[in-house]
């Protein structure tokens, strides 16, 4: 970074061949907050600029698609989204990390572009909808060139983006990438029923997102002074506080507030997030701080996973040898609720696969390890619970076959090992 006062240009000027050098690295939020203005134009001139490096997030756009595998060597920690097609076509190379391990392994970064409101009166921005492993590139990057775009909303967090952090600004006027909707069929609000009789009023949850979660939201609407401190939040957070369920009042830590890395919903979560200063962004290097989550009390950690194992072991990585998942902060998150009094690391799936109503308790993971039957706690189907706290292997195999498919619990018990 310059130090200078931005230059602002029109997205079809931008210099991309004097911003990225061939083969650098190049890097920029996920989900809704990838500067869409930045992305098109830089995808369009990659041939201009050569082959070069992009650090990708989850994606919803069209940045990461299969034909710009051309010049760009797509990089992340995830499948999820859009990276799916990348995976797919064999375009997609996995950091196979911990989510709090991604802005270390993206640097150096040679230009990062940021997704930004309009600047308040004293020239800084806030940072829009994401903090996360952005805010932790952003004194790491060579050059850092920005959208500021009026139609972000303006948020609260600990850091801000200082007008001498930026190089180049590109205006724009559009609206952001929305998360698909989640709706959730019977399966899901029978999971989330399960889960949510599980959680105690004043605790404080962490999850990640899509249809499980927001259920699991949906289903705590009765609960009383909830909290959250997690690395994603989405429409189902801001129709928590908006029924009265969240107040984060009982935290023991940032009380008051909920804490989140990003915004990954829709129009909903972003008009929440609007100038609420009861939210507060921050960055990977806060919200999955190990040193910070062990001070959180009546922590209930929320994940999903593509398969478990009858002793406990997650696979949230692979499924039908495609990787469309990621490690992730699962472990991290289970290990801090296994520590927190009151805590409940939880880990909730369907029980099959919907279409083929194949098992996903199974006897032997069809991939990796994304977390170890050391970290497992409590299991959660349609079919049941299974706390694997203190239990034997024996235990083990015995309670999650009770939360097997009714189907396919003989066959997994003649096939465990």
């Amino acid at each position: 970074m310059s130090g200078r006062a931005a230059l602002s240009v029109a997205a079809g000027d931008l210099d991309w061949r004097g911003l990225l050098p061939a083969g650098g690295m190049v890097a920029w939020g996920q989900a809704s907050a990838e500067p869409l203005c930045l992305t098109e134009s830089l995808m369009a001139a990659r041939h201009r600029v050569g082959g070069f490096r992009a650090g990708i997030g989850i994606t919803l756009s069209g940045a990461a698609a299969p034909e710009h595998a051309d010049c760009v060597s797509f990089v992340s920690y995830t499948g999820a989204g859009n990276n799916r097609r990348l995976a797919r076509a064999g375009a997609l190379d996995i950091l196979p990390l911990t989510y709090g391990q991604f802005a270390d392994a993206l640097s150096p970064v040679d230009l990062l572009l940021l997704h930004l409101p309009p600047a308040g009166p004293d020239g800084s921005h806030s940072m829009g909808l994401v903090s996360e492993y952005i805010a932790d590139l952003i004194p790491r990057a060579a050059m850092v060139v920005a959208e500021v775009n009026d139609r972000l909303p303006q948020t609260f967090g600990s850091r801000r983006v200082r007008p001498d952090e930026i190089d180049v600004i590109v205006h724009s006027s559009r609206d952001p990438l929305a998360m698909p909707e989640a709706r959730s069929g019977e399966t899901a609000k029978a999971i989330a029923a399960r889960v949510a009789g599980l959680i105690e009023d004043g605790a404080t949850l962490q999850l990640g997102i899509g249809q499980l979660p927001e259920a699991i939201l949906a289903a705590l609407g009765g609960h009383r002074d909830l909290g959250i401190h997690s690395g994603t939040i989405g429409d189902g957070v801001a129709r928590l506080a908006a029924g009265g369920a969240l107040t984060n009042a009982r935290k023991s830590i940032d009380p008051g507030l909920t804490v989140t890395g990003a915004i990954m919903g829709g129009p909903e979560a972003w008009a929440w997030a609007d100038g609420n200063d009861a939210l507060r962004l921050a960055p990977t290097s806060y919200t999955h701080d190990p040193a910070v989550l062990a001070r959180i009390e009546r922590f209930a950690a929320i994940n999903s996973a593509i398969e478990v194992d009858l002793t406990g072991q997650i696979n949230a990585e692979i499924a039908g040898g495609t990787y469309v998942g990621a490690v992730g902060a699962a472990g991290d998150f289970l290990r801090a609720a296994a520590r927190s009094p009151g805590g409940l690391p939880i880990i909730a799936l369907p029980a099959s696969v919907p279409k083929t109503g194949q098992s996903r308790i199974v006897a032997r993971l069809s991939g990796p390890v994304s977390t170890a039957r050391a970290d497992a706690g409590i299991i959660v189907t349609e079919h049941g619970v299974a706390d694997l706290r203190g239990r034997t292997l024996r235990d083990r195999r015995r309670l999650m076959l009770g939360i097997a498919p009714p189907e396919h619990r003989a066959s997994l018990e003649a096939d465990s090992p």
